[in-house]
């Protein structure tokens, strides 16, 4: 049997999404204790603690199959941001919105366009259903706007922003994004996938809902998995024009968020404490860390995001391995396109000074 022959062209070439790799298989594999992961951007402060216990007040009723609509997490964050509940998609993780997007608006005759060092599922995403990518070439690591203007085809359907940019961390201010939204035909749809917003929104200006509005081909995303610190959980949202929502609830899966997640979902939205104080001490400690990283002759990219892309002379990989052997995991960066860097988490500042003690006694 040919398989090459059977499966979607699309997936042919595609290599799967490398996720950091766990603390327990790295204690496992090198028979070590109290290993440090900075590898995936989580709130190292955890989850909020009342999202947790009304979690452990649903587990009695797991037999039972979740609010297939999502229905009361959707009316929390209309209330809190001022949404029409119709415009809310929710997702097992801001991952899952991505998926509804290409599947509902790519196919083999279609392209999409995203920037050079951008999140490395955006081509994974487009590859799988058979449409053509367009990669723009970065502007100092962040996103060219205007490049990306000029990249678009005529069979251009899609195109992906991240604000904050991850890996890199790098920030367009909502004029830079409204301006470019003008710019382009109405007909393409832009993905700006707000994953970090919270900490970029914590000192800056970031796009809010409002702009939905005045580009009805806008969707916004957001996750829970990071500044509310359920990575685990695996829920997140996307707020577009009612329209639009139609469409990507379709390609939605019945029950694709799981009870215990939209449960934590909808008290994490509220526990506003918990989350200032997420955001607060990732804002000092990033200071902190940035700081560390430089005077050790590290060259840090600004970030608006809660982690670091740094340069190492001798290579990302080779950083990477060194830091496992004594306990700690980053994240290397080659598919992204940038081999001499690699990625921190800011940490809790007892993991931080760890991280930059370790880095200090490396040759």
């Amino acid at each position: 049997m040919d398989l090459k022959n059977l499966v979607n062209k699309g997936i042919v070439g595609l290599n799967p999404y490398k996720p950091g790799k766990p603390v327990e298989d790295l204690e496992r594999e090198l028979g070590i204790k109290n290993a440090i992961k900075l590898a995936s951007n989580e709130n190292p402060m955890g989850p909020s603690p009342l999202a947790i216990e009304a979690v452990r007040k649903v587990l009695n009723s797991t037999h039972r199959y979740p609010d297939g609509n999502a229905l009361r997490l959707k009316e929390k964050i209309s209330q809190k941001f001022k949404v029409n509940l119709n415009c809310l998609t929710v997702g097992n993780g801001s991952n899952d919105i991505i998926e509804f997007i290409t599947r509902t608006f790519l196919s083999v005759a279609d392209s999409a366009v995203f920037s050079e060092h951008a999140f490395a599922v955006y081509p994974l995403a487009v590859q799988a259903v058979g449409a053509e990518c367009i990669e723009v070439p970065a502007k100092e690591f962040g996103h060219d706007l205007e490049g990306m203007k000029n990249s678009i085809k005529d069979n251009t359907k899609l195109i992906f922003i991240a604000n904050p940019n991850n890996p890199t961390g790098t920030f367009l201010n909502p004029e830079e994004i409204d301006t470019f939204l003008k710019e382009i035909d109405k007909n393409i749809i832009v993905l700006l996938d707000q994953a970090y917003f919270d900490y970029s929104s914590y000192k800056n200006e970031d796009v809010n809902f409002n702009l939905i509005s005045n580009h009805p081909n806008l969707i916004i995303s957001r996750s829970f998995s990071k500044a509310y610190g359920l990575a685990g959980f695996r829920i997140g949202y996307s707020v577009s024009s009612e329209e639009i929502a139609d469409y990507l609830n379709r390609v939605r899966q019945p029950f694709n968020a799981n009870s215990l997640a939209l449960m934590a979902a909808e008290v994490a939205l509220y526990d506003e404490e918990h989350l200032l104080k997420s955001m607060e001490m990732n804002f000092v400690q990033k200071a902190i860390l940035i700081e560390g990283l430089e005077e050790l002759g590290y060259e840090c990219i600004p970030t608006e995001g809660n982690f670091i892309s740094f340069s190492c002379k001798q290579g990302g990989e080779s950083l990477f391995e060194a830091l496992l052997r004594e306990g700690i995991i980053l994240r290397t960066l080659d598919v992204y396109g940038m081999p001499n860097h690699i990625r921190t988490t800011v940490g809790l500042p007892e993991e931080n000074s760890i991280l930059l003690d370790k880095l200090s006694r490396l040759p």
